[in-house]
């Protein structure tokens, strides 16, 4: 996937060891820290949060903001927006917690609706990317593809192996199959797609 990021925030979660996120962590003009993300990369412009988890070498970079309501994610969210980078690669943001996991792929849907972020979160397996009403996807034949509904009453798909429709539940999206090198979505509400890096079964 070619795309050119403002930045890229890296939360403490599982480090990336794919070769897609770390292209991208390894090209940003922008890298910024969640907390003690920093002992991952020493190397980060800032450290954002609320500074709990940051060695004592690197606090000198250190953003502090002890307000409890919003995460290190959103915090270091607001930090890009303030500096008007509002293109944002979002890696590290899975793994060790189930419930910050699922925390923090919601939040990327809320930084799309209510801040104006083109967000894209990576894993060391594939991408979540939030949108809204019509949007063709780059894919390849034979690509996992997963559609969560976040309130819309309509969706319909083009290049897909299963015809789409406005889920009620999270599972109903999963699961799907890119038949080509893009596939659309039409929808009257926002939903996130998830895609793989590979295709099914190594293919």
């Amino acid at each position: 996937m070619e795309k050119t990021f403002d930045a890229v925030i890296i939360a403490n979660g599982v480090f990336p060891t794919h070769a897609v996120p770390l292209n991208i962590l390894h090209h940003t003009a922008h890298l910024i820290a969640c907390d003690g993300a920093i002992r991952h990369v020493p190397s980060a412009e800032a450290i954002v949060g609320d500074g709990d988890s940051v060695p004592a070498e690197f606090r000198h970079r250190l953003i502090q903001i002890n307000e409890q309501e919003d995460n290190d994610l959103t915090k270091a969210t607001r930090y890009c927006l303030s500096k008007g980078w509002h293109q944002i690669a979002y890696l590290g943001c899975t793994g060790k917690r189930e419930d910050h996991t699922l925390g923090n792929i919601s939040l990327l849907m809320r930084y799309f609706r209510e801040m104006d972020v083109e967000g894209i979160m990576f894993t060391d397996y594939g991408l979540f990317t939030p949108a809204k009403g019509d949007h063709t996807f780059s894919s390849f034949k034979g690509q996992q593809v997963s559609i969560f509904n976040f309130g819309s009453t309509r969706i319909t798909s083009e290049g897909l192996k299963w015809n789409s429709y406005a889920y009620e539940q999270w599972w109903q999206g999963t699961l799907n199959e890119s038949l080509s090198d893009t596939f659309t979505l039409h929808a009257d509400g926002h939903y996130m797609v998830y895609q793989t890096y590979g295709a099914k079964n190594g293919k």
